[in-house]
């Protein structure tokens, strides 16, 4: 049911007449749901803000929150749904912050009897609703755009580019290596070769549990662009039952330097660029 100008009008008497009671009421309806997980300031300013901004649509006639005098209202309600996003909140507990307008509403009315009532209540219930659908979609926006960002984070963080001595860098890799990692390692990798000017990279895959075709394949490409940057790769970490893997499945790894450990790539790298290195004693049966 659409809100028409009349109970837009009475809509924003109504809530200027009886503000402090409205949004003490509805203040309080939140504040039970969130079981002081905000504080009752910070909770009392967001209701202020979203019962000034519904007097405003009122007055201006909103029926649909679609429409071009619903944008105050809007950006109240894509402000809250956001906040809450970023600070934890579900958005059930979201969205009942709009939704209790409708009972603090209901409570109000209900003293004020007369014979637009109950048409009066339908009416604004409706744009109530819109405002709750509107919260809801706002607020996993924000959510999904919030993990986004995180996973991304997350991604870089679990890429670090390491120099191990003058001139040598490392990347040693922990768990899977999919096509977007991949892609990240590269780029690090590459940035990383750039900005040190390391002639020998080092790509470390002691902590990757399995490889795969797959996983060969973005390991080749990264050691490819590597070398059109003018950097040698080593790979490191060839555990016996990652050997035994990489022969059954035919890959070839060409004419690319590998190790069975770190220790063993960066005495290469250091042999190749001229420094002497203790050799490496075998141990000693006890």
């Amino acid at each position: 049911m659409a809100l028409s100008a009349e109970q837009g009008d009475r809509l924003a008497h109504l809530l200027t007449e009886h503000a402090e009671r409205l949004t003490s009421r509805w203040t309080e309806i939140v504040a039970g749901s969130l079981r002081g997980r905000l504080s009752r300031a910070e909770l009392a300013r967001q209701v202020q803000e979203l019962h000034r901004a519904l007097i405003d649509a009122g007055r201006h006639g909103v029926s649909d929150l679609a429409g071009e005098h619903a944008g105050e209202l809007r950006a109240v309600l894509s402000e809250l749904s956001t906040n809450r996003a970023r600070q934890g909140f579900s958005a059930t507990e979201t969205a009942i912050s709009v939704f209790a307008f409708k009972d603090s509403l209901l409570e109000l009315m209900e003293d004020e009897k007369g014979d637009n009532t109950l048409r009066d209540f339908v009416a604004y219930s409706a744009l109530v609703d819109q405002m709750g659908l509107f919260t809801f979609e706002t607020f996993v926006r924000a959510r999904e755009s919030l993990i986004a960002d995180q996973a991304e984070q997350l991604l870089e963080l679990s890429t670090p580019v390491v120099k191990l001595w003058e001139g040598v860098v490392a990347v040693p890799l922990v768990g899977t290596l999919d096509s977007a990692r991949a892609q990240v390692v590269m780029e690090r990798l590459l940035q990383t070769l750039v900005d040190t000017g390391s002639p020998y990279a080092i790509i470390d895959i002691t902590g990757v549990p399995a490889v795969d075709t797959q996983v060969a394949q973005h390991i080749l490409k990264t050691v490819v662009a590597a070398r059109l940057m003018g950097a040698d790769c080593i790979i490191s970490g060839i555990r016996p039952q990652i050997a035994q893997t990489i022969v059954a499945l035919g890959i070839e790894f060409g004419d690319i330097a590998t190790k069975a450990s770190l220790a063993d790539a960066l005495r290469h790298v250091l042999r190749m660029t001229g420094v002497e290195t203790p050799a490496r004693r075998p141990r000693r049966e006890s």
